[in-house]
């Protein structure tokens, strides 16, 4: 991961350079701080391959690559691999909360990263806990 962001950091610095390297900014924080757009921290982890102009202010920004490449691409890995299961990029998400249940994070903790607006949703992942008895541990197992 950190070489992909130096990577990205090496390709915002050329846009900058060339005049361009802005993204937009939440609410009123491109007035309150009005260059924070060019600044490497507000950057995207996974930028668009190629810049527009933004038609309200000119400037020449990057916007995060689009879900569709991301889905693509996992489709791909997951064919090259020769992976006979269906498996998407919510599978991750699947998995991703599943693991954090098994490992003991509590179920609102679950259901506030992964964005789930009622607890419910959240209760769906717990179907592969049902472990019985024998999956209830002691407090002092951990110690």
């Amino acid at each position: 991961m950190l070489k992909h962001l130096a990577t990205v950091r090496q390709q915002h610095e050329r846009d900058v350079a060339e005049g361009a390297g802005w993204v937009e900014l939440p609410g009123a924080l491109a007035v309150k701080y009005p260059r924070a757009g060019a600044e490497w921290g507000w950057q995207w982890g996974f930028p668009a391959t190629r810049p527009y102009a933004d038609p309200a202010s000119g400037e020449r920004r990057r916007h995060h690559l689009h879900e569709t490449v991301i889905q693509r691409a996992f489709r791909e890995a997951v064919r090259a691999e020769g992976i006979a299961k269906a498996a998407s990029c919510h599978t991750l998400r699947h998995s991703f909360a599943t693991h954090l249940l098994e490992s003991g994070y509590d179920i609102r903790t679950v259901q506030e990263l992964l964005g789930h607006a009622d607890v419910r949703t959240t209760m769906i992942y717990t179907h592969v806990l049902r472990r019985g008895g024998l999956g209830v541990r002691s407090p002092l197992d951990s110690l």
